[in-house]
């Protein structure tokens, strides 16, 4: 019994049945070239499937049928489902059903929204922010002050203190916000610069935020002087992963980027979503991360990219995706934020952020900034919508704005997937006489064991190419304090890497959200600041012979091509033979998935 039957081919020409053959027919039209495409998309895998990021050699940016085949393992599984609902139920009831699925999850018209924008040069000035930083500024005329931000307490107590500076504009665009602790008490903060008359525009990428999170943020949206906009967001609500089986080839994509930006002179960027794992306010695990907080030329790029993400087709104002707000939901969030503050453990961590003062150190003007100079690279927002010129993608103005290493080059990554290419350009470095250094998560810190796969497969190509590769142990949260802080409560769970930085050449440093793997090449959108500064670049640095004897495991090749793992201990070396402290069950995991050709989608 094929598809187009269960469809209702035969259905009686009156006006429902011709509503629903109509749908019949988009039902088939997106079904059918599946079954025409799906066997020529496996014979092209070989030489499509493991495409990657750095372009040694000159390819034209992926297509629809580079990303066909998962998306026809997750259309067949609808079609599957499908044909079990029409025999049990009928080709009635099952055109009822599709009808109202396809309908559900479909975007609505985007339809008119408030137009707004940066704040001008002359109104930055008269800011607070732009006072107290406008003599630095004409000093350093056409430089960045940046502040490196590696304490995870640290970092988030600058995102309060930049909510309780602005004056006039905070734009706020992040990948992932928990509706937890850390989370919990940012909203209180924009809740708060908005009722002093501060314009709060908030992108949130709709994949990284909870459904618990709905009523809060529709309410957030409906107070004055705030705007929620949802990019790329999902329809069907609960449970969301719903719109991954209708839609796939669109919620694929996300808006990966993190930047909180004051009155358009200071902003965050870095790796850092929001959420208690990212600041040191849990327990369990916590990611060593990296931001910096940038005044000057910098902010105002990132503010104007701003604009372009909140302005685009994908940027849903939030009063069209989610339930309307009731009245007593804003009080929630009022309540959910006096719960935080009776809690001990919350407000142990509150007070600890009081000691903590870069922003406020920025406003008395004691805050020792590195003047250099810092250049944006993002991503054209039309990436997400696969329509984006190959030119204008983040990885191509990342390596331009670099330039090709000439004696050092580090990285720094949480998910590492150089694929067939980036082994080659590599190794390619490596076998010219430059040191290429990688430090990445073990199996046992990574919080994503498929993504580990990608980079298992090319540990051996590597390893031969010279490239020394080194992997961060789950255990290291507690010494690695001083560069990558656990926070307060000592981190019992240990550390899993979540810093995305480059040095180049002791003189050029990247900071952003970018990861090292095909999705944040090729599906998700991007940014970050390329910045010429040796201090930070040597900083990084001294993190490969300062800390990653003691925090990290060097991942070595016998004479058979077989891996080894090595740690120092009190003096000693300790080999393993194989992934330390991983489970059989784990290992196996990794030997599938090395083996299935996903390496695009990681």
């Amino acid at each position: 019994m094929t598809a187009a039957f269960l469809i209702g081919l035969n259905d009686p020409p009156n006006p429902v049945w011709q509503h629903f053959h109509a749908l019949r027919c988009e039902l088939t039209d997106a079904i059918g070239p599946l079954v025409c495409h799906v066997r020529a998309s496996l014979l092209r895998s070989r030489r499509n499937w493991w495409r990657m990021w750095l372009p040694a050699r000159a390819r034209a940016r992926p297509t629809r049928h580079d990303v066909l085949p998962y998306a026809s393992i997750m259309k067949l599984l609808s079609v599957s489902i499908a044909s079990s609902i029409a025999t049990r139920c009928g080709t009635a009831v099952f055109c009822a059903l599709s009808a109202t699925l396809l309908v559900a999850c479909s975007l609505p018209p985007l339809g008119d929204r408030k137009p707004s924008t940066a704040l001008s040069t002359d109104e930055v000035v008269t800011t607070r922010l732009g006072r107290v930083t406008e003599k630095d500024l004409n000093d350093h005329p056409g430089l960045t002050g940046i502040d490196p931000l590696a304490d995870p307490l640290e970092s988030f107590a600058a995102r309060v203190d930049l909510a309780r500076t602005a004056e006039r504009t905070l734009d706020v665009q992040y990948y992932i916000w928990r509706n937890d602790l850390t989370g919990t008490l940012l909203l209180e903060e924009l809740q708060e610069a908005a009722s002093r008359g501060v314009r709060v525009r908030l992108l949130l990428d709709d994949n990284g935020i909870p459904s618990s999170m709905d009523d809060i943020l529709a309410a957030l949206a409906a107070q004055p002087n705030i705007e929620v906009r949802l990019f790329n967001p999902f329809v069907w609500r609960k449970p969301k992963f719903v719109g991954f089986v209708t839609d796939f080839s669109r919620l694929n994509r996300r808006m990966h980027n993190k930047s909180m930006t004051a009155d358009g002179i200071a902003t965050i960027i870095g790796g850092r979503n929001i959420g208690d794992e990212y600041f040191g306010a849990t327990d369990g695990v916590v990611f060593a991360d990296l931001d910096v907080l940038a005044i000057g030329p910098a902010a105002r790029e990132v503010e104007n990219d701003f604009d372009r993400y909140w302005a685009s087709a994908l940027a849903y104002p939030a009063e069209q995706i989610l339930p309307r707000a009731k009245p007593d939901e804003l009080h929630e969030l009022d309540e959910s934020a006096r719960a935080v503050h009776r809690d001990p453990a919350a407000a142990a961590y509150v007070e600890s952020l009081q000691k903590t003062t870069d922003v406020r150190r920025l406003v008395d003007g004691t805050l020792p900034l590195d003047w250099a100079r810092a250049r944006l690279v993002s991503d054209d927002p039309t990436k997400a919508l696969g329509t984006a010129p190959p030119e204008s993608l983040v990885l191509p103005q990342l390596l331009a704005k670099l330039g090709r290493p000439t004696h050092e080059f580090d990285l720094i990554s949480p998910y590492f997937v150089p694929g067939e290419d980036g082994t080659r350009y590599l190794t390619e470095l490596a076998s010219s006489g430059i040191t290429v250094r990688v430090l990445t998560n073990s199996l046992e810190a990574t919080d994503v064991v498929p993504v580990h796969s990608g980079y298992a497969k090319r540990r051996v190509a590597l390893l031969h190419g010279d490239v020394q590769l080194y992997e961060l142990r789950r255990t290291a949260g507690a010494t690695a304090h001083k560069h990558f802080s656990t926070g307060i409560f000592g981190s019992s769970g240990g550390s899993s890497l979540h810093a995305k930085t480059f040095a180049v050449d002791s003189e050029r440093v990247f900071v952003g959200s970018l990861n090292l793997d095909p999705r944040s090449a090729n599906l998700n959108t991007e940014l970050g600041l390329v910045i010429d500064s040796p201090e930070l670049a040597i900083r990084i640095e001294s993190i490969f012979w300062q800390l990653v004897p003691k925090l990290a495991y060097e991942v070595k090749i016998d004479s058979n091509d077989k891996l080894y793992w090595t740690r120092q201990y009190g003096g000693e070396t300790i080999r393993y033979d194989t992934e330390p402290n991983s489970t059989w069950f784990d290992r196996l995991t990794v030997t599938v998935f090395s083996i299935l050709p996903i390496e695009w989608l990681l």
